[in-house]
């Protein structure tokens, strides 16, 4: 990064560590489980590192918790649930991030899935997701991208790598699954994001999913939120 860019970020580094609606880093669930991952750790890397693999493994992935609906993509709602799919996996790494003092934003690319479940292609007809979510995270003097999507359980399970991390480097999908056979195309990344634009994800996931996709076994006749049944932290 260059120098002048460094020290935009750091004009901007509140903008970065700052609560959102979403990235609700200031939340009590949101502080105390970044304060319990991340006691005891010194360096940055070592504190990025135990958060990320807690938001890859310990928050399941699953691609049906996608919705419409912007509470849905909040950090402490996915916290408590302990599943998401990639974007809010990204939203709560992000945000788990700034309650530790990393600077964090998020970054979205359309991506092709070589490996997508059969019935998820009948279902949507299509083989790439326009709107990818992963993370970035500020550490020495660069932005580091780090992709939390996919837990070790299910990379297992379906034969592809999981994606690792060491605190100092890019972490991004594999290009082919284990019996290297292709995997993700990267076809098109966006523009970085301070905040979660929901307004544009909108528009991303209406057209495969519809207009009205809410977790309806996690919400009343309504259409609100119920009680949160996931993931507690110990």
């Amino acid at each position: 990064m260059s120098g002048e860019r460094y020290k935009t970020v750091e004009k901007d580094r509140g903008l970065y560590l700052r609560p959102t609606e979403t990235i609700d880093s200031g939340s009590d669930a949101v502080r105390t489980a970044a304060g319990k991952l991340t006691g005891g750790l010194h360096t940055e890397g070592e504190k990025a590192r135990a958060l990320f693999y807690f938001v890859r493994d310990e928050i399941h992935y699953n691609v049906y918790m996608l919705s419409t609906f912007i509470e849905d993509f909040r950090a402490s709602v996915v916290l408590g649930r302990g599943k998401g799919y990639c974007v809010q996996k990204a939203v709560l790494l992000a945000a788990m991030a700034r309650a530790a003092g990393i600077p964090s934003r998020l970054i979205f690319a359309k991506i092709r899935n070589h490996k997508v479940p059969v019935e998820l292609l009948k279902q949507t007809g299509v083989d790439h997701f326009p709107s990818h979510g992963y993370t970035q995270l500020f550490m020495n003097g660069k932005w580091i991208s780090v992709t939390p999507a996919f837990d070790k359980a299910l990379c297992e399970k379906t034969g592809v790598p999981a994606c690792d991390f060491d605190g100092k480097h890019d972490a991004s999908l594999s290009p082919v699954d284990l019996a290297g056979n292709p995997y993700v195309e990267y076809l098109e990344k966006y523009e970085p994001q301070a905040d979660l634009p929901f307004d544009w994800l909108y528009g991303k996931i209406s057209p495969i999913w519809g207009h009205k996709r809410p977790w309806m076994s996690e919400r009343d006749s309504k259409g609100h939120i119920m009680p949160l049944s996931g993931y507690r932290f110990p």
